[in-house]
């Protein structure tokens, strides 16, 4: 792409192309670090269709700091008594197996964490982030498409153009943030390969309004449930519990079938061949295509432009990997975009986006492809392979990162970005662990500490370790939020911070703004001033 010599329009420090479920969450954690930012969206609203709804822990960890978690649950609350997958040859047939029954049996997240699984669905989700990044300032702008971009060592400059008028302005970005989707016109522009499996199945999402559907479900309240009727095959998953549910069918292009196959008609008789219920009265409300692939672009971006979310990445849907990452992506990039725009870090520092996220994406992308074989995700005939495979909390919680920003991993970083098992326990390059804690009269989680500025822990001693960091923080410019646990956090009754954290009583641990531990000294060292200096220059490039 290249974009006409024109006037600048306007002038904005990020700007944001795709305003789907990535980009909205890009949107929202600039917006609460206080970046000024312009987001534009070719479509005319947000997503109608139910897809996408399975949101993690980590995720909804980021949008309680964000401070959506609470109206996310307020719209996602029709589903939320629904658990687990069922996978069965029909809803009235005698083979029903469970493959998981519950999400998180036993309320066991509950010591790692402040917040849970949500199932909300994008069409729910997106109006949330809608309106909380326009409360926060973002300037968001639907029907607006990208025609062109280019840049240069100091900037992008982009053409846009509204769609309903056909009007054409002139952008000006000192970066810009590519949330367009798997078929990615801006990673095209830039020449980004993908490496990866491709194509994995493709299946049509199917809306349907059926009034007799909830009393054949009954009391089986499931995620989605897998039907294996052959002549009927697909996936079930309840919108409401009552009359508005979708069916993805198994969809065979390379066989030469075409969307237009799809007919009401067919739709109707495959949902009532695959629920068992030959009389079912079915409305067929909508249709929509997908394609389940494993891809990962070979950069995360080049000069000034970077890719999130689907740009960056495919992931077969099973196991909701796909939009958690790349709402994880959006969020380890805001806090370098803010602390690179405010002076506090230097460029360099953005590096560490495609060094960080690409390996999560590639050890996450195969995890699902594997997850998707030993679930037999209708439409996939892949076997599941052999070895032993990778736990869903070490996915979702234990990825590590190995970069310049985590001047504290050990060299030569993880074997793998995804370890086999998770350990709440503290190390550089892996996320902070939960603790509850009582500030200022308030119980809060670590976890709520980190979102604008790096936070030092430091244990109740001598106070060494946070008067180095206050000392560096002026000499060096850059803003650290210490704290003494003990002093300035109080933790529970018998809870023993120094051991999640992974030091001792006397040590310290440096963490990031996404919550991610940079650096950690077991005890006392005889200059922490001198010390911090070095791991902060390290961290933020400067």
């Amino acid at each position: 792409m290249s974009a006409k010599d024109s006037t600048i329009d306007r002038r904005v420090p990020v700007l944001i192309v795709g305003g789907s479920l990535v980009g909205l969450s890009t949107s929202l954690f600039l917006g609460r670090l206080g970046v000024d930012h312009l987001l534009v969206e070719r479509h005319r609203e947000t997503s109608h269709h139910p897809r996408g709804r399975g949101n993690n822990v980590r995720t909804m960890e980021l949008y309680r700091t964000a401070g959506v978690e609470q109206p996310i649950r307020e719209a996602a609350s029709v589903l939320a008594d629904n658990h687990g997958i069922l996978q069965a040859d029909s809803l009235t047939g005698e083979d029903q197996e469970w493959l998981f029954r519950q999400i998180d049996p036993g309320n066991g997240l509950a010591r790692l964490s402040p917040s849970g699984w949500c199932l909300c669905s994008q069409n729910d989700l997106e109006p949330v982030l809608l309106r909380s990044a326009r409360e926060l300032g973002g300037d968001l702008c639907f029907d607006t498409e990208l025609v062109s971009f280019e840049q240069d060592p100091d900037g992008v400059t982009a053409v846009l153009r509204t769609r309903g008028t056909g009007d054409t302005r002139t952008v000006r970005a000192d970066y810009l943030v590519a949330a367009d989707g798997p078929r990615s016109p801006v990673r095209e522009a830039l020449g980004i390969g993908q490496t990866g499996a491709g194509d994995l199945f493709h299946n049509v999402s199917i809306t349907f309004r059926a009034e007799g559907l909830a009393a054949v479900v009954g009391d089986r309240r499931f995620i989605v449930c897998y039907l294996t009727n052959p002549r009927g095959a697909g996936a079930l998953l309840p919108v409401d519990n009552e009359r508005e549910w979708v069916f993805h069918a198994p969809w065979h292009p390379d066989r030469g079938e075409t969307l237009e196959d799809f007919t009401d008609e067919r739709c109707a008789h495959l949902i009532r061949a695959a629920t068992g219920v030959p009389d079912l009265q079915v409305e067929i409300t909508g249709k929509a295509p997908w394609h389940a692939a494993e891809r990962v672009a070979e950069r995360y971006g080049h000069g000034r432009v970077f890719l999130v979310g689907d740009a960056a990445h495919e992931m077969s849907p099973t196991g909701a990997f796909g939009s958690n990452t790349g709402i994880q992506d959006a969020h380890n990039l805001a806090w370098k975009l803010a602390a690179v725009l405010r002076g506090w870090a230097g460029p360099g520092l953005l590096d560490s986006y495609d060094a960080e996220r690409r390996p999560v994406a590639l050890a996450t992308s195969a995890r699902a492809s594997a997850r998707s074989a030993e679930h037999k995700h209708p439409g996939y005939d892949a076997a599941p392979g052999g070895g032993r495979q990778a736990g869903m909390l070490a996915v979702v919680l234990g990825y590590r990162y190995a970069s310049g920003a985590v001047p504290g991993a050990a060299p030569g970083g993880p074997d793998s970005a995804v370890p086999l098992e998770f350990r709440p326990v503290a190390v550089p390059g892996g996320r902070a662990p939960h603790q509850w804690m009582t500030r200022a009269g308030a119980r809060v989680s670590t976890l709520d500490l980190y979102e604008r500025i790096p936070v030092l822990l430091s244990g109740p001693e001598d106070g060494a370790w946070q008067a180095a960091g206050e000392r560096v923080a002026e000499r060096l410019g850059v803003p650290i939020s210490c704290l003494r646990v003990g002093h300035d956090l109080l933790p529970e009754p018998g809870a023993d911070w120094a051991g999640l954290h992974g030091v001792d009583p006397s040590g310290a641990v440096l963490v990031r703004p996404d919550g991610f531990v940079a650096w950690s000294s077991a005890g006392p060292v005889a200059d922490p001033e001198a010390e911090l200096a070095e791991v902060l220059g390290r961290m933020l490039s400067l």
